[in-house]
């Protein structure tokens, strides 16, 4: 199972995982549709909210990284949920999947990555 392309519903365990920038501005993209369909609180750059999870992908590499850290710690205690991991980071905030892909390496089983993570990773 991958993370579909275009998400526009979630089941209530379900949660949809962004890049957001470090204001929490939430203004295209996944983090627009993060915040307009399944609660994502603005001002807020990292966490659960709603039905997302935002993770900061603007702040750099190793921002990131310490952000996907926090989010695979968080996936591991609530295996209850389901984490549908959009290609956070490979549009507006310029990074590829391979740069991304590899942050994921270790991961529940409860987080679902894109088709092409998952490429980067087999």
């Amino acid at each position: 199972m991958n993370t579909p392309e275009n998400i526009t519903a979630l089941k209530p365990h379900e949660v949809f995982v962004f890049g957001a920038n470090a204001d929490g501005m939430h203004l295209a993209g996944a983090a627009a549709a993060a915040f307009d369909r399944f609660g994502a609180a603005w001002g807020q750059s990292d966490g659960l909210h709603g039905q997302t999870y935002a993770i900061d992908t603007m702040s750099g590499l190793e921002t990131l990284s310490a952000a996907v850290d926090r989010f695979i710690g968080f996936a591991f205690e609530h295996p209850e949920l389901t984490f549908l991991v959009t290609k956070i980071g490979t549009g507006i905030a310029g990074y590829t999947v391979g740069d991304v892909a590899p942050l994921f390496a270790v991961r529940p089983s409860n987080v679902v990555l894109p088709v092409e993570f998952e490429a980067v990773l087999a």
